[in-house]
């Protein structure tokens, strides 16, 4: 395969949820372009729309317009968050600083993770949390007041968790602090409270929120997801000649982790045309073939690029050596358990790899892959795996290609558009 010419990725997943949530607790109409209009966007929208906010239809294409009222109303029905924990998360951190009862649900995939993780901490800031399912999932009901501030350890690196208790904090101006236990996650609700006036600093390990800013309308481009172009980014490295440019890609530190280490695995992608959008740094990608030799990532490098993993492991499939990632663990609660299916999936189409414990080894090879993919649902399993099907010879058959729309809608016909090159 040869590839070519300059595309564009959808819009940054974490971004879009984020901005969604905090138009709708500004009184006043903001305006926001670029933004993902993925099956998990939309359910941000959807649930926003209960909750009393107006959201303009999740269109490619079209600026978003959002009009909150400062404050969510009660919901007349259940709040289907469908298969996305980030806007499950968020909003309770959310939902949390608010005089009523809301109750959560999502689709059997959602309905499987943890939400402990985030409960317990409300309930400590003074929320009240009902479990109706499974210990600690989905559904649940919330009902938030007045809170208290909170100074609290966290169990793993997550920005969703992180996330979910800084909005917390800033919606019911309380003071907290949050502490990541290895690595630091994405720090996209740092920025965005600082934007609006928040004091939010780095100090000894823990991230520190002062309720000090306020919610205002605002007009946003969100830039291309750098997760969302980590899988033409492998498609381009795979290919077998040619130069790609993706233009407009966020590259906030905290989440281009993979191209670190794609680096090391002696890739070629280089950064032009940096600029600062809305206190995030976006630049255009170029990415040529290359040969690919195997490296170890270590747990501390997981949080800056756990959902880019599963690429990751596919191209390590195709390099040189065997390829270690450290402290994966968290991998076995995402929308699949994402370890395990990476390895079993590696070695259905003729690959050596194994999950051991917390960590994974993959093996390069240069047997073309050939075989049936068993996703369940998880979009960025099913995308890996169709990346991985471009290489010459290869014969891979994904069971659920379509599930991609979750955050990459049209992700299949840019694929063929590459290759078509």
């Amino acid at each position: 395969m040869q590839v070519g010419g300059t595309i564009r990725v959808p819009g940054d997943k974490s971004l879009s949820h984020r901005a969604l949530l905090l138009a709708a607790m500004a009184q006043g109409t903001s305006h926001i372009g670029g933004i993902l209009t993925s099956l998990d966007a939309r359910s941000s929208a959807r649930v926003l729309r209960q909750l009393g906010v107006d959201v303009s239809p999740l269109t490619a294409g079209r600026v978003v317009k959002v009009t909150g009222r400062g404050r969510l109303r009660r919901p007349a029905e259940s709040l289907d968050c469908g298969n996305s924990g980030t806007t499950t998360r968020l909003l309770l951190g959310i939902l949390a600083a608010h005089r009523f009862p809301a109750r959560l649900t999502g689709d059997r995939s959602l309905c499987r993770r943890p939400m402990r993780r985030v409960t317990v901490p409300l309930i400590a800031m003074g929320a009240r949390i009902t479990e109706h399912g499974a210990s600690g999932t989905l559904p649940l009901t919330i009902r938030g007041g007045a809170l208290t501030g909170l100074r609290h350890e966290m169990p793993v690196s997550s920005a969703q968790i992180k996330g979910c208790l800084l909005l917390a904090g800033a919606v019911a101006r309380v003071p907290v602090a949050v502490r990541e236990p290895h690595g630091r996650s994405r720090d996209h609700t740092e920025r965005l409270l600082r934007a609006f006036g928040f004091r939010v600093e780095e100090r000894d390990g823990w991230v520190e929120l002062e309720p000090t800013g306020a919610f205002a309308p605002f007009q946003m481009q969100v830039p291309g997801d750098p997760s969302s172009a980590a899988f033409p980014v492998g498609a381009a490295i795979l290919a077998e000649g040619g130069s790609l440019r993706i233009t407009g890609v966020c590259v906030n530190p905290t989440r281009v982790g993979f191209l670190r280490v794609l680096e090391r695995m002696g890739a070629r992608v280089r950064l032009e045309e940096l600029e600062i959008r809305f206190d995030e740094p976006v630049a255009n990608l170029v990415v040529q073939p290359a040969s690919l030799r195997a490296t170890e990532v270590s747990e501390s490098e997981i949080p800056a690029l756990i959902d880019e993993i599963p690429i990751l492991a596919v191209l390590a499939t195709r390099a040189t050596g065997t390829t270690v990632f450290r402290g994966v663990g968290e991998l076995r609660v995402k929308e699949s358990d994402r370890l395990g299916l990476i390895a079993a999936n590696i070695r259905a189409l003729g690959g050596r790899a194994e999950a051991l414990g917390d960590d994974l080894f993959v093996s390069g090879t240069e047997a073309s892959p050939r075989g049936r993919v068993v996703t369940e649902g998880d979009h960025r399993l099913a995308m890996a795996f169709t990346v991985l099907g471009t290489v010459p010879g290869a014969r891979v058959t994904v069971d659920d290609p379509a599930c991609a729309a979750v955050s990459f809608p049209g992700f299949r016909e840019l694929l063929r558009k590459l290759r078509q090159v």
